[in-house]
């Protein structure tokens, strides 16, 4: 029963945006100990930023709201499975536990494909994205530093 409760907040955050024409159909809201600890909706168009998923500004209010970068114990609802980039959000978040509305399938129907990403990740193709190697000796040396570190690590 409160998964249908938090998919309502969820879309109804979805639905300022669009209604605003900040971004897509896209709503989300994280809920930690039965209360909503972090809202968003996408704001790709508002932003000029193509990060700005609902899932990605739920987490960062969420983490700004409970002053901190870890999320156990929460649950993210929201409107559609989460993207590639919103997928690496969630798991460095360590959020516990998704609810989606819509799923990819869904999402393809309306103009949102991830196809060239799914290609990319599990080997199919290297997509259009050029990439090369700099200065690997030098980023080695800047993680061996790092790694020596005692502070607080992420």
């Amino acid at each position: 029963m409160n998964d249908e409760i938090w998919m309502q907040e969820a879309i109804r955050e979805a639905r300022a945006g669009i209604e605003r024409n900040e971004g897509g159909p896209f709503g989300t809201v994280i809920v930690k100990d039965g209360k909503i600890v972090g809202r968003g909706h996408n704001g790709v168009l508002l932003k000029h930023d193509p990060t700005c998923h609902g899932e990605i500004e739920a987490i960062r209010d969420a983490c700004k709201n409970l002053g901190t970068h870890i999320l156990k114990g929460c649950t993210l609802y929201t409107t559609s499975e989460p993207c590639p980039m919103c997928l690496g959000g969630i798991l460095w978040a360590k959020i516990d536990s998704i609810v989606c509305g819509c799923n990819v399938r869904d999402a393809e129907k309306i103009g949102f494909g991830d196809n060239s990403f799914y290609e990319i990740l599990t080997g199919k193709e290297r997509g259009k994205l050029q990439r090369r190697t700099a200065c690997r000796e030098d980023c080695l040396q800047l993680f061996q530093d790092y790694s020596r570190k005692t502070d607080t690590r992420y």
